[in-house]
């Protein structure tokens, strides 16, 4: 999406973009040090293609952008998005983080991966 100069006008969104480059690229599996933080990366997409959250497993914590939210998910209603992928990768990469991972949302109050097993209802079934 950062590569493709109108890829949001195409979807009706008044915005052109500079297209831009990484300079590096961050893979799962390949864990990665940030501000003197070590992260593991958890590909996650549904709420759009490319969506990621951010594991810190020794400090039992997940950064989880808009993916999983205390009582929720994320939007799928947006170009790129899907329902049953996003709620298939929480199930396979969050929902096996151990029970007491708080899990830091993009939007809305703190939660924890019990919480959420136990009680979303886009989760259940």
């Amino acid at each position: 999406m950062l590569a493709e100069r109108g890829f949001f006008s195409k979807w009706g969104f008044p915005m052109d973009i500079e297209p831009v480059e990484p300079e590096t690229l961050l893979k799962e599996g390949v864990p990665f040090c940030a501000g003197g933080v070590d992260f593991s990366l958890l590909e996650v997409p549904g709420h759009c293609p490319g969506s990621v959250c951010f594991y810190l497993k020794d400090q039992n914590v997940v950064f989880g952008g808009d993916t999983l939210f205390a009582g929720g998910v994320g939007r799928w209603d947006l170009p790129g998005g899907n329902k049953e992928l996003l709620i298939a990768k929480i199930q396979q990469k969050l929902l096996t983080l151990p029970a007491d991972t708080v899990v830091y949302p993009g939007h809305g109050p703190a939660t924890t991966i019990g919480i959420e097993t136990q009680t979303n209802p886009f989760l259940q079934g």
